[in-house]
């Protein structure tokens, strides 16, 4: 009996579970910066643009931030849609090599790497 009481519970308790995750998390997306080496960058400024003629005239910037000690920039509630990224630490940037994101998958965390040159 009380093994299936614990059974419907645990039914009862997942899905009610599920749901308050998705209701918790939004839709993310942590960008890693790498060099041309491969080694991660840190102090790197990421820009997101919702537009290709935003990211080439580098205008309405959607959301923006710098990359962690890792190289990581973490941007939140964020529509799912696709972005135009640019990154650049001194001389080193994305520029031209039409960094475009994939759609972003909503309520999720979604990873993207570039690298800069």
């Amino acid at each position: 009996m009380k093994k299936l009481l614990l059974i419907l519970g645990l039914i009862i308790v997942f899905p009610s579970f599920s749901t308050m995750l998705e209701q918790i998390i939004k839709t993310q997306m942590h960008i890693t910066i790498r060099n041309e080496l491969g080694n991660t960058v840190e102090g790197a400024t990421v820009k997101l643009f919702e537009t290709e003629e935003d990211y080439k005239n580098e205008t309405n910037v959607a959301s923006e931030g710098v990359t962690d000690a890792k190289g990581i920039v973490k941007f939140k509630e964020l529509k799912a849609i696709s972005y135009y990224v640019l990154a650049e630490k001194d001389d080193l940037n994305n520029f031209g090599g039409g960094e475009q994101t994939g759609k972003l998958e909503e309520k999720r965390i979604n990873k993207v790497t570039v690298v800069i040159q």
